[in-house]
């Protein structure tokens, strides 16, 4: 008899939302969603934290009922490109146990550690070891269901909110999944919820002692798959192709340790964040020609503005010049900022002829590439802070981060509470 496969399920706990608390700690303490526009009021919530949810609020329910259930909701606009960096970061964290690692949504990702297992310890060790390293590494909570398929992996990871762990296995599936509403079964909506109830199949347990027969007449082909899915007979394989997306954006933020009042400040975060970037952009083979800046300030009001320029760059001269200049138009200085992030986009692979503008000039561009590549090799072999411009020593506080060997935004004594 061939041994059980052993799959983990990983979801990131109310995953946009929970990036914006880790981007900007101080929305842990009040109710706060992602959505659309809440001047105007349109939009549907796309994820809530803790703090809303004895509110009633409701992924996907418009904005302006969730208003009404809680006047005071702060609502943060989605930042997709931030939200796509961070989930992949967990990701590859994930990568480190197995290559068997298939995406679910941003969110979401299946686990084969089958093969792991003699390295790392039984399914539930590795599960721990993983919510332990996101939570210290990304400042994130998972929940993770670890079981022998697919579907009750994921049935697993869905029970228990935050950080839950639940194990699923031959022996006690039937008490564990046969109990829980058949509407918690993975491809089970509304409709057919619905149309399971009129056949008094209310439990996965209900579903699982249906006769196959009958829910195949009702429902055809996907009776009989869910009959599967309920018996824990699913033995799909956990399938890792295309889980490496082509970027849409390279990007990087910060939310500094204290507020940020005046350009010169500001021009300290940027430098690190810029140089970053324009590092990850080589280091991945990209160039882009959109370069995008977002501040939040201390009211936790959100601004952005983006330039396209008329060629393809990777150099953080260049990024951090066009940089500034977004800052001046947006920023009133009369409010300090608290975070600030960039990004490019428009990415397009190297290509063997760079196109510069009209008033550039071509060997000065590629001599700062060359320097800055020489820079970057000696922070690879001796440490990022053993050579560093002089502009760093104005406010070592703002400058002592390395934002590219370090994306991790704040320690997590930070995210326990213990420091403002």
């Amino acid at each position: 008899m061939n041994k059980d496969r052993v799959i983990l399920h990983v979801d990131i706990n109310h995953c946009y939302a929970q990036i914006e608390e880790m981007l900007s700690p101080p929305c842990r303490k009040v109710a706060m969603a992602v959505g659309g526009n809440e001047d105007q009021r349109h939009g549907i919530i796309l994820a809530k934290n803790l703090k809303a949810k004895p509110f009633g609020i409701k992924t996907g329910e418009p904005i302006r009922d969730a208003l009404k259930k809680c006047p005071g909701l702060f609502i943060i606009p989605p930042k997709y490109d931030a939200y796509q960096y961070y989930t992949e970061k967990v990701k590859d964290v994930y990568r480190e146990y197995s290559d068997k690692v298939e995406s679910f949504g941003l969110d979401e990702a299946w686990i084969d550690v089958t093969e792991s297992i003699a390295l790392f310890g039984s399914g539930e060790q590795i599960a721990k070891e993983i919510q332990n390293r996101v939570f210290t590494e990304w400042g994130l909570t998972v929940s993770i269901g670890v079981s022998f398929n697919k579907v009750f992996a994921k049935l697993g990871s869905d029970m228990i909110k935050p950080s839950g762990l639940v194990v699923i296995s031959r022996d006690n599936y039937k008490d564990t999944a046969w109990k829980l509403p058949v509407e918690d079964l993975l491809m089970v909506g509304t409709a057919t919820e619905v149309k399971m109830n009129k056949m008094n199949i209310y439990t996965i347990g209900d579903l699982a002692q249906t006769p196959i027969k009958g829910l195949q007449k009702r429902f055809g082909k996907i009776g009989v798959l869910l009959w599967s899915y309920a018996n824990g007979s699913e033995t799909s394989q956990v399938d890792p192709t295309g889980i490496k997306r082509v970027p849409k954006s390279i990007g990087n933020s910060w939310t500094m340790p204290k507020d940020i009042n005046n350009f010169r400040e500001a021009k300290i975060v940027y430098e690190r964040l810029t140089n970053s970037v324009a590092c990850r952009l080589r280091e991945e083979g990209y160039k882009g020609n959109v370069i995008h800046i977002s501040i939040r300030d201390k009211k936790l009001d959100s601004f952005g503005k983006q330039m396209k320029i008329d060629h393809y760059t990777d150099t953080a001269k260049e990024i951090l010049q066009i940089t500034m200049n977004l800052l001046d138009e947006i920023w009133d200085r009369d409010i300090p900022l608290r975070s600030i992030g960039i990004s490019v986009t428009g990415l397009k692979s190297y290509i063997t002829h760079t196109q510069y503008d009209l008033f550039g000039v071509v060997e000065e561009m590629e001599k700062e590439n060359q320097i800055e590549m020489t820079l970057e090799d000696i922070r690879a072999k001796f440490g990022f802070f053993k050579i560093d411009k002089c502009s760093a020593l104005i406010d070592t506080q703002l400058s002592d981060v390395d934002p590219k060997g370090n994306h991790t935004i704040f320690p997590v004594g930070v995210l326990k509470g213990s420091i403002e």
